[in-house]
């Protein structure tokens, strides 16, 4: 079962994106802090499919920040953005070949975004 590592810091975003993700069959982990999302990929612990990140987070780190690291630890990971103000700033700060969703979006459309990124993932 793939597991989708979540960086959100806000608890009613958090439940929505939890569930929709329990729903579809996916496991998942959620961290409020980009630190501490790069340092569960960077650990090899767990095996994360996808980091599903909010844009604008408290602390220091951004979302476009978090994916940037996780690319360079795995060049072809899935990202999937979540911003509610941050979608203009995708072109220019997002990483190729990601999936950004503008809050507030139905959880469907966020199942559909890591569904993508994982099948174009896979062998044919």
């Amino acid at each position: 079962m793939p597991i989708i590592l979540v960086v959100e810091d806000e608890e009613p975003m958090q439940d929505i994106v939890r569930d929709a993700l329990e729903e579809a069959g996916f496991d998942h982990t959620t961290v409020a802090s980009g630190r501490d999302a790069v340092a569960m990929i960077e650990s090899g612990v767990v095996k994360y499919s996808a980091l599903v990140t909010d844009i604008n987070l408290k602390g220091p780190m951004k979302g476009w920040e978090i994916a940037r690291l996780v690319r360079q630890i795995d060049p072809a990971f899935p990202i999937v953005y979540m911003t509610g103000a941050a979608a203009v700033e995708w072109a220019s700060e997002g990483v190729p070949s990601s999936i950004l969703l503008q809050k507030p979006f139905a959880p469907a459309q966020l199942v559909t975004a890591v569904s993508q990124l994982l099948n174009k993932g896979a062998p044919a």
